[in-house]
């Protein structure tokens, strides 16, 4: 079998080749503005951020706050949730806050979620309903509003917003942040917004530094 060239034209190239194609010229083009990049980037990392993102393609934590890698922890699922049966969430979690000692914890969701337009529904989707169930309990909370919306588009975009605080209220109630902020840890969570259509961050304006907003129920004395 014949070797593609990195120099092919992509219309050559298979899907699958075009992206080791780009890898290479990944490394290519990084190389040529900094010779230690990588050997830089490998002594290790010291993010001041972890990420909690939806997984939508569309929404790349690095790119789209301007940062490089090594500056932001990332943790991705559908529809950016903290449930806290999730044993991969709360390792990432743990790790975050007490490994790394990330400063900031973000939840940052997006307008236009397919997982949260999915849970607006009442057409099975199969395995995924199960998560979906998450975002539907945000309903649930909040149906008063939400029932009272009339546009779907909206309705839809300000879930997306509760699900986001709720989702910030299940991080804020975690033992693991629970316990740094008892320890007297600089953490503070936030709560975001990504709109696609215009690149920008929507600061939904609940964030925590201490747990003394946080639910009786859940703090850590």
């Amino acid at each position: 079998m014949c070797a593609i060239k990195d120099d092919a034209p992509s219309s050559e190239l298979s899907l699958y080749e075009q992206l080791l194609a780009g890898n290479r010229a990944f490394v290519k083009e990084t190389l040529e503005k900094d010779p230690l990049y990588f050997e830089t980037l490998a002594k290790g990392q010291k993010p001041p951020v972890l990420w909690i993102g939806c997984a939508d393609s569309r929404v790349p934590a690095n790119q789209i706050t301007h940062t490089k890698p090594g500056e932001v922890f990332v943790h991705r699922n559908i529809a950016n949730m903290v449930v806290h049966s999730d044993m991969n969430m709360l390792s990432v979690l743990d790790y975050a806050v007490n490994i790394l000692e990330v400063q900031h914890v973000i939840v940052c969701g997006h307008y236009g979620c397919g997982g949260v337009i999915a849970a607006l529904g009442n057409v099975e989707n199969g395995i995924v309903d199960n998560w979906l169930r998450h975002i539907k309990d945000v309903y649930r909370l909040h149906a008063v509003e939400l029932d009272a919306i009339t546009d779907e588009k909206q309705k839809a975009d300000r879930l997306v917003e509760l699900n986001v605080i709720e989702n910030v209220n299940n991080l804020t109630a975690t033992s693991i942040v629970q316990k740094a902020w008892k320890n007297g840890k600089n953490l503070h969570v936030h709560g975001w917004v990504y709109t696609l259509n215009t690149g920008f961050i929507k600061d939904l304006k609940v964030s925590f530094s201490n747990n003394s907003n946080v639910d009786a129920v859940f703090k850590i004395k």
